[in-house]
């Protein structure tokens, strides 16, 4: 599916924008908007209690990734990792494709440095209406042809009780293509490695540290 499938309808911007135009754009405006190959692409805002649930989950990586270093400095190791919520991820130099995913996990950066996607080992989505499977897919697309090592999804219940019902974890993988008759259309592609809902014990997984999250850390 292309980009422009995704634009929204009945809008008064132009179909491409460069990031330097897309900046001159209102805030409100702009925050809402993200770029493939210079095409608009509609990131419209989600409800209150979905960015609640992104600050929520930011909050349970960071303590993990907290941990993690405090454990690596010990053992004499150098890694350092920052977690971020509705932070650009460009996926080419000149700012003309990037996407905004709701929580990410990136390798430490300088203060005010740009996020590119060679620095990201996790992105995250929280799933709410807008997100059609259509959208998530070619978002997730987007995000495996990069590289990023990790996604994680957060689906929620519908609006009135805004509870979680599932968080999914996906590697990237890239698939053989060795003996096919027929090339795959996408030769990065994440797989399905985890999977939570409340009804059972929390989120515990290895990478890209050890991570052990309660649904109280999440609870909304």
């Amino acid at each position: 599916m292309s980009a422009g499938a995704l634009n929204a309808p009945g809008t008064d911007l132009p179909e491409f924008l460069s990031w330097d135009e897309l900046q001159r754009l209102p805030e409100d405006v702009a925050a809402q908007i993200e770029l493939w190959d210079r095409k608009v692409v509609w990131n419209r805002r989600g409800p209150l209690e979905h960015q609640r649930f992104a600050v929520r989950m930011r909050n349970a990586l960071e303590a993990g990734a907290r941990q993690a270093m405090r454990g690596a400095a010990g053992d004499g190791e150098q890694r350092c990792w920052q977690v971020e919520v509705k932070t650009n991820v460009f996926f080419t130099p000149d700012k003309s494709s990037f996407l905004t995913p709701d929580f990410l996990i990136r390798r430490c950066l300088p203060r005010g440095a740009d996020t590119f996607a060679s620095d990201v080992v996790l992105a995250g989505e929280v799933l709410s209406g807008s997100d059609t499977p259509k959208r998530r897919a070619w978002k997730m697309d987007r995000y495996a042809e990069a590289g990023i090592p990790w996604y994680w999804e957060v689906e929620l219940d519908s609006p009135g009780t805004w509870d979680i019902t599932a968080v999914r974890a996906y590697e990237v993988a890239t698939a053989p293509v060795a003996g096919l008759v027929v090339k795959p259309l996408r030769q990065a592609l994440y797989i399905p490695v985890g999977e939570w809902e409340p009804a059972g014990p929390g989120i515990a997984f290895p990478e890209p540290f050890s991570l052990d999250i309660t649904w109280e850390d999440l609870a909304f």
